[in-house]
């Protein structure tokens, strides 16, 4: 049981992903101990050993068939290891969106002979992902990425720039999404697979300089004319990326809402634990009623918070989950997140305003959460549209 006292669902309560659930810690105990987590935030990025490491322990592609070379498990495993990442502090890990966001798009849309060439090798660490949708000049408004991919015999070339990408300077299979049709607009967008190691004229640009997620590799991307077979286009025709964009979208918007109320449960962990240890004006913190009635209401609104994300998991394992309440979740609980964060840095005092506690980090970290995954004004579009 959390800092929150509520029982986990009984859908995440089955033996297997607690065993699940308690090995993954072990495991981020041994292979991201703080040392190792404070060097790739100096670095910028997380070795490849370590996802080398995460693919001999059967952490990557966790809800992919066994079939594919995954783990043959299923949604609750990635909630888990979202989780975790969160709750040990594994900062910069790219692997979530590798495994549930990356490897789902070849899964669902990909042919036979795609998921039998990419996923067994994403199941090893072989091949890192990403995709590539946010440009200099389309974020949130996917319909609107100039990336072409122009066909030439049994080629497509592919041209065009993109940013702020995640695992941008480790990915090795890029997910692009291009116009095959600019005269077609939204529905002249498809996913087009690039694999890195095989093409010329693909460039990483800058290790982007950002406000937090200082261990993540967020970077440029750019397309000179690289030319990749048709056969890496995703899905049986052209025109189908917008279709699977946003098929997909609600489950990338309960992670960020998964990863939120985790960073929630966390910074409520460590600020309790700070609060009855440091003294102010000889007494604990936690003994002026003030923090008391901070802290009070901090549990209450998480309380919600994960009541709300446990009861769309279950949804999303049914396969009922729709994308108005998932824009729900992604913008509600990420600007709970930050609420909350910014409410429990104030009573670490001066020392929440330092690095080198955790607190400071996640503050930082936690903000980009309202931005990426569709900003939370978008998602209040989309849920308007219900009414």
């Amino acid at each position: 049981m959390s800092v929150l006292n509520i029982e986990k669902p009984a859908f995440m309560a089955e033996e297997e992903i607690v065993i699940f659930e308690d090995a993954l810690g072990k495991f981020f105990d041994a292979h991201a101990p703080e040392s190792r987590v404070a060097k790739w935030r100096e670095d910028g990025v997380v070795e490849r050993a370590m996802w080398t490491e995460a693919g001999e322990a059967g952490l990557l592609c966790l809800s992919t068939p066994e079939a594919y070379g995954g783990v043959g498990g299923d949604y609750r495993h990635e909630v888990v290891f979202m989780e975790q990442l969160a709750k040990k502090g594994v900062d910069g890990f790219g692997a979530s969106l590798h495994n549930a966001i990356v490897a789902p798009y070849i899964f669902h849309y990909g042919s036979e002979e795609q998921k039998k060439k990419w996923l067994p090798r994403m199941a090893t660490g072989e091949l890192i992902g990403a995709i590539a949708m946010t440009e200099p000049g389309a974020g949130s408004d996917l319909q609107g990425v100039k990336t072409t991919a122009r066909k030439d015999g049994n080629h497509y070339v592919i041209s065009g720039q993109k940013t702020f990408i995640t695992n941008g300077q480790t990915a090795n299979l890029i997910i692009v999404v291009a116009k095959t049709d600019p005269s077609q607009g939204a529905k002249g967008t498809s996913l087009i697979v690039v694999e890195t190691d095989e093409v010329e004229g693909f460039e990483r640009g800058r290790n982007l300089d950002k406000l937090g997620q200082d261990a993540q590799d967020t970077s440029e991307l750019f397309f000179n004319d690289v030319r990749v077979p048709t056969s890496n286009l995703i899905g049986q025709e052209e025109g189908r990326g917008f279709v699977q964009l946003m098929q997909q979208l609600p489950q990338e918007r309960l992670n960020i809402a998964v990863q939120g109320i985790a960073a929630i449960e966390r910074a409520l962990e460590l600020t309790i634990a700070y609060v009855k240890d440091r003294k102010a004006f000889g007494q604990r913190i936690i003994d002026f009623q003030n923090t008391q009635f901070v802290l009070a209401e901090c549990k209450t609104e998480a309380t919600v918070a994960r009541i709300f994300v446990d009861r769309l998991i279950g949804l999303h394992l049914e396969g009922k989950l729709d994308a108005a309440t998932a824009s729900m979740a992604k913008y509600w609980v990420s600007d709970l997140e930050n609420k909350i964060i910014d409410r429990c840095l104030q009573l670490f005092g001066g020392y929440g305003f330092m690095n080198e506690y955790p607190i400071a980090r996640m503050y930082k970290d936690s903000r980009v959460q309202r931005i990426y995954g569709g900003s939370n004004e978008i998602m209040k579009v989309l849920i308007a549209r219900t009414l």
